[in-house]
């Protein structure tokens, strides 16, 4: 399947998940609220996506003058894998992550934090750029940024359906506030599940190209085992949950990040590593 077809089926999902609440509390009206609201985020997740997500990190776009290395690393792997050149962003955190997103290779970014600068060797830091330039390349971005923003309305949209569904909803035109009720507490968990089942196999495509990519299987391995040690112990202090599965590994959050490890959007670190140093003894 197609990762056009793929964003498809997850807008649909994620759109039938929030047109349900909306009929089940307001009845008609709440059908034709949340139609219209359903139409509202697919339109604004294709066009937009990368925009919010980048701005829900307060990634700042950086010029080659501020970042030559980093400029250097990225334009290399691009020509290489012969993509356009993506724009460049550094996260304010020190939490060490990176991630790629926009709707096309055309529209395309890479963001690193600033925990990762500081943590990691040149060559494994290489690895990692490669393995977001993999998942542009494998037109993941788009996909992974929809289901991130998707994933993060329908918290926020579950969570003011709670609310609401606890005064009573609209009983009048057939809603029904405490199916609303239980389909808002489900209804999270449900957005996980999706993502849990679009990202894991994307990782490990992505570390597979990525390695070919930078021709060192073993630096990226030895990015993902550092990154795994660190991530735990310094969590993202900005940021969604909801947004996980776009990191190149699973980020911890200073707040819901316990709840968001519960499903991982990503395959178990050791599995990804062991991998990678098959294919470094393999040749391949």
């Amino acid at each position: 399947m197609t990762s056009q077809l793929k964003t498809i089926l997850l807008l649909g999902i994620l759109s039938a998940i929030v047109v349900g609440l909306g009929g089940m509390l307001g009845g008609r009206t709440g059908l034709v609220m949340a139609l219209g609201l359903a139409l509202f985020m697919n339109l604004g997740s294709y066009w937009y996506s990368d925009k919010i997500v980048l701005s829900i990190y307060h990634a700042k776009e950086t010029a080659y003058e501020d970042a030559p290395f980093l400029h250097d690393i990225v334009r290399e792997l691009a020509q290489r894998a012969a993509l356009p050149m993506p724009r460049i962003y550094i996260v304010p955190e020190e939490a060490p992550n990176a991630f790629a997103t926009g709707r096309d290779p055309e529209h395309a970014a890479v963001a690193v934090t600033t925990g990762i600068l500081h943590l990691l060797s040149p060559e494994e830091l290489r690895g990692v750029l490669a393995h977001e330039m993999a998942h542009i390349s494998n037109r993941d971005i788009l996909i992974q940024t929809v289901a991130g923003v998707m994933g993060s309305a329908i918290v926020t949209i579950a969570n003011i359906f709670q609310f609401t569904a606890i005064f009573g909803g609209n009983r009048e035109e057939g809603g029904n506030p405490i199916g609303a009720f239980i389909m808002a507490m489900l209804a999270p968990l449900a957005a996980s599940l999706i993502q849990m089942a679009i990202s894991r196999s994307r990782e490990f495509l992505a570390d597979e190209t990525g390695a070919r990519l930078c021709q060192d299987p073993l630096a990226l391995a030895g990015a993902l085992g550092a990154l795994g040690r660190m991530s735990g112990q310094i969590p993202m202090q900005s940021g969604n949950p909801s947004t996980a599965q776009l990191f190149i590994v699973h980020p911890a959050f200073a707040l819901g990040g316990n709840v968001s490890r519960l499903f991982s959007t990503h395959p178990p670190l050791e599995e990804r590593m062991a991998r990678l140093e098959a294919m470094a003894r393999s040749g391949r």
